[in-house]
């Protein structure tokens, strides 16, 4: 079944961008870009900070970077969350590392330079973090409840990407597991609705926090913090009722046919809307994996 992982972020490129070439012949490089971030939590307190991201372009988009992208430069960027595992080769622990493949880059500076901070509104100056997934709950949630007293839950959602492999042709498939951390009155909606198997959306901001083990090494883990979650495939009673309605005026419209035009509305001619197709620059298949 379909899923979905997109994601949309506004940041400022942190160093020189260095392409690199994989056996293939192919461009990559990897992006770090720093996003400011302003929101209100739900006691009503202001949180302001930043935020760390690396973004990792293919091909021509790579190469387009390289050219014109320097430190500073701010970017949008739409892509996909992809977490990378590997074995640790001196401790053989299992290590890992998600980041943002990067799907479009648009370079925001105008040609003269970037424009002054907007004085007296900080909320025009804060850069986008945006996440949106569609996927499988991969267990039962479970309610925990801070010092602070405030409720706190995670969801795991699975999502899958599929694409053609271009060196052999074959059909490859990805699975990307995704922790989703929901607050407060959502939270206990979701710890009472939403079970394992469940299809879910979820949308939020993705954060990344660091932790030390008990061995002083330094770890990562990539979160969707949300606020946002629906649960899909459930039935909803004003949908139904809208059904229902549209039956009702779907038999009495062609009653009417029969007897004849009884409006203006029933004789004018239907208009043809002409399909509009979105093409990104770098398609999922055209990215070596």
């Amino acid at each position: 079944m379909f899923s979905f992982n997109r994601v949309h972020i506004i940041g400022y490129q942190t160093q020189p961008v260095t392409v690199r070439q994989i056996p293939s012949g192919t461009s990559v490089t990897d992006l770090n870009l720093v996003v400011p971030y302003r929101f209100r939590t739900e006691r009503g307190e202001i949180l302001e900070g930043k935020g760390f991201h690396t973004v990792t372009l293919w091909g021509p988009m790579a190469e387009v970077a390289g050219r014109f992208v320097h430190a500073g430069s701010q970017l949008f960027i739409a892509g996909r969350l992809q977490t990378d595992s590997w074995q640790d080769e001196k401790t053989n622990e299992k290590r890992s590392r998600t980041k943002i493949i990067g799907m479009d880059l648009i370079m925001l500076d105008p040609k003269d330079g970037q424009l002054p901070s907007p004085e007296n509104a900080p909320s025009l100056g804060c850069s986008v973090n945006h996440a949106e997934i569609i996927g499988n709950v991969t267990r039962d949630p479970e309610m925990r409840t801070t010092t602070g007293g405030q409720q706190v839950l995670t969801l795991g959602v699975a999502t899958n990407e599929r694409w053609k492999d271009k060196s052999t042709n074959e059909d490859r498939e990805r699975t990307e597991f995704h922790s989703v951390v929901i607050w407060g009155l959502l939270a206990e909606e979701v710890s009472k609705t939403i079970k394992k198997g469940n299809r879910v959306f979820a949308a939020g901001r993705v954060q990344t926090r660091s932790w030390e083990t008990k061995e002083g090494s330094k770890r990562y883990t990539t979160e969707i913090i949300a606020d946002a979650v629906h649960v899909l495939g459930a039935k909803h009673p004003l949908a139904e009722s809208s059904l229902q309605a549209d039956a009702v005026g779907s038999r009495t419209s062609n009653e009417s046919q029969q007897d004849g035009p009884s409006s203006d509305l029933e004789q004018a001619p239907s208009v043809e809307v002409p399909e509009i197709a979105y093409a990104s620059e770098v398609k999922v298949s055209d990215l070596p994996f």
